[in-house]
Formats: C-alpha cells, sequence, structure tokens
C-alpha cells in the first residue's frame, strides 16, 4: 500500500511543473539516499553549514553559502542580515530596527505573491518594503530617487515568470546603480537554480533558489553570494531565524542536489525535455477549438512547455472550465493556470513520464472531444 492509498489521498499527475502547492519536485533518487543517510547521524551543523557553503560557492560562482528552510525564509534572513550585518546584539534586537537603515527597495512589478506576498517576507524582517514605480514601468531615476533619500537597507530583486515582464530594470543596471550606494541587492530566484552563476555576475550580493525544485532535492533554500553577507544570514539563526533553520536533511540533500548538478548533462537533459514538450503536442493534435505551440522558459532556463490555447465558441470548455475540471478529477491533473484568463494553459512535463502523459492527453482529449 502506498501513501496515497494508506492516507486516502487522490494521486496527482503533476503537469504544473516544480510548485510548492503540489509537493515540489520528486526527489531523485541519489539525492534521497543522500538525504535519508542523514537522517541515521549526529553531526555538528555549523560544519555541516560550513561544508554546504564551499559546496555552493563551488556550484555557483559565489563566495559563500548557506542552506536555509527554504527560499522565502532567506528572503527575511538576507534582508535581516543587510541590517544587522555581523553584530548579534543587533541580530537580537530585530524585529526592531531602531537606529537601523530599514527601507528596502522592490520594483512594483516584482511584489509578487507566490504563496504570500513578497512584501511581507521582508517585513518580516521588521524592514519596510518601498514599492518603486508602477506595476508596468520602473526606471533607474525612480530608483536612484530612493536610494538619494537614504536609510535604504537592500534592493529586493525578483527573477520569475511572476513578475511584470516589460518595463522594469534588469539585474545588471540595479546592481550597478545599487553599489554606487554600498546597497547589496538581494535576488529572488526561487525557479532559476540553473541560472546562478548569471545572475551571481550580474553583480547581485546574494541569491536565493529553492533545492526543492529543479534541483530535485528535499525542501529547502539555498543562499549563495558575498562572504559577509552568507554570514550574516546564517548568524540570524541566533535571533528571527531560529524558526526558519535548516535541518540536516536539506542541508545534506541540497549538497547532494547541486553535486549530482555538477555532473548532469545538462544538454541530454533539455534534449529530455524538448522530446516530452513535442510527445504532448503529437498527442494533442487536431482537436477542434485547441491551438498548439511551444513556449521557451520566461527566464530563460533551458526547457519550454506546451501551450494550449482554446477557443470556447468551438472547443467544449474554455482553458478556465478545463483546468477545473482536470484538477477536480482523481488522478488529478495540475495543469500550469496562469493565464487561463488569456485564454491558454501551459502543460509542464518535465515531472511527467511518459505513461503520465499519455493519461493526461487522453483525458484532455476526452474531455475536448465531448460536445
Amino acid at each position: 500500500m502506498d501513501l496515497h492509498e494508506r492516507f486516502g489521498l487522490r494521486r496527482v499527475i503533476n503537469a504544473c511543473g516544480k510548485m510548492t502547492h503540489l509537493s515540489g519536485a520528486i526527489v531523485l533518487p541519489e539525492i534521497a539516499e543522500a538525504a535519508a543517510e542523514s537522517m541515521k547521524q549526529f553531526f555538528v551543523l555549523d560544519e555541516l553549514q560550513a561544508v554546504a557553503g564551499s559546496i555552493i560557492a563551488e556550484a555557483c560562482g559565489a563566495e559563500s553559502g548557506c542552506v536555509t528552510a527554504c527560499t522565502a525564509a532567506g528572503i527575511t534572513l538576507s534582508v535581516a542580515a543587510s541590517m544587522t550585518g555581523g553584530s548579534l546584539p543587533k541580530v537580537l534586537q530585530l524585529p526592531d530596527t531602531t537606529d537601523m537603515p530599514d527601507r528596502v527597495l522592490i520594483q512594483k512589478g516584482h511584489c509578487v505573491n507566490y504563496g504570500n506576498p513578497i512584501t511581507q517576507a521582508i517585513r518580516l524582517a521588521g524592514a519596510v518594503p518601498i514599492e518603486v514605480g508602477v506595476v508596468n514601468r520602473c526606471t533607474l531615476d525612480e530608483l536612484r530617487h530612493e536610494l538619494d533619500r537614504g536609510s535604504v537597507t537592500a534592493i529586493v530583486h525578483v527573477e520569475s515568470h511572476h513578475t511584470v515582464r516589460y518595463g522594469w530594470v534588469e539585474l545588471s543596471d540595479v546592481t550597478a546603480l545599487a553599489h554606487e550606494f554600498n546597497v547589496p541587492v538581494i535576488v529572488d530566484g526561487a525557479a532559476q537554480d540553473q541560472r546562478l552563476r548569471e545572475l551571481i555576475s550580474d553583480g547581485a550580493d546574494i541569491v536565493l533558489t529553492s533545492a526543492h525544485k529543479y534541483l530535485c532535492s528535499t525542501t529547502g533554500g539555498v543562499v549563495a553570494g558575498r562572504k559577509d553577507l552568507v554570514d550574516a544570514v546564517y548568524l540570524q539563526n541566533k535571533g528571527i531565524g531560529r524558526p526558519m533553520k535548516a535541518g540536516k536533511e536539506a542541508i545534506v540533500g541540497a549538497m547532494a542536489a547541486l553535486q549530482f548538478r555538477a555532473s548532469q548533462d545538462m544538454t541530454a537533459w533539455t534534449a529530455e525535455q524538448d522530446r516530452k514538450v513535442q510527445l504532448v503536442v503529437d498527442r494533442l493534435t487536431d482537436l477542434p477549438g485547441l491551438t498548439l505551440s511551444v513556449d521557451a522558459d520566461p527566464n530563460g532556463c533551458p526547457f519550454s512547455r506546451a501551450r494550449l490555447t482554446l477557443d470556447p465558441n468551438v472547443a467544449s470548455h474554455s482553458a478556465a472550465s478545463l483546468d477545473a475540471t482536470l484538477t477536480k478529477g482523481d488522478p488529478a491533473i495540475m495543469m500550469r493556470a496562469h493565464h487561463t484568463d488569456e485564454g491558454y494553459l501551459n502543460l509542464d512535463a518535465i515531472e511527467l513520464t511518459d505513461e503520465e502523459i499519455a493519461t493526461a492527453c487522453r483525458e484532455i482529449r476526452r474531455l475536448l472531444s465531448t460536445n
């Protein structure tokens, strides 16, 4: 009896991607083995984190690294670190920010909600988020104006499909400006682990990513960046970071995942993802009212997704109603439904086996063939 049967849970066909609400990723066997082995042993966590920091630094081209409970925790702790530096008394003072710079700039179009608002993650440290610009437009001059006003402790920059995709200031321009004022830039790159070196090379002082998305590890957040800031992030475990600490299985899982990635043939991996996307397109072709295309990842990661655009005047479903119907099934077929108001769904095949692709496509074909 597997866990679904044991606890009376529906099975899930994950055509949505590496999403927290779907429990992240399938942990790769090599990583699961390392995490499971860690559960049988004791460690001095400071020593374990130090080794993790070296592995993260090598993998990302950064000075140092550490592991947190998740990327969301990393945002809060990185903001806290920008205010306290290496001062333990300041760490213990938070979330009271008296006599500390506490303004955190973030472009308005980056004020995303990935399960909770990112501005709340900033406020949890005691800082004050300052939204710069408007939803679809922010300029360097507007960022400079806020920096000139003073008391800025950090800029948070988001690299995500959730952000507004135009009218923003690019990361390299943000970091160049911030560094004129000796202000660090913290990058939320929760699903950008394949771009860590790029983000560091663009001048980010801290980059945060999830261990449990494309790294396929146990739940955890990877922090990479400047050594003094990473040390200050880790120091928060003696203060507000205590409820956000990473356990040994998270730390070892992240270490194993980064080492596995270093040996992985990413060209072959990308080719496999392309094959599966084409399999989806081939299985769903010739359905009335359904237009199929392929979308590259909007952040430039090396994979694509199938796009299903529905004409509700011809097909028996709109994008929204098809998604709702698939979600209610057993197994629940979870599509990537961020754009149903624009008339389309994406099918992310990364976590799918060929058998699951066949099952999902068969159900989609059945629903769209029903008048």
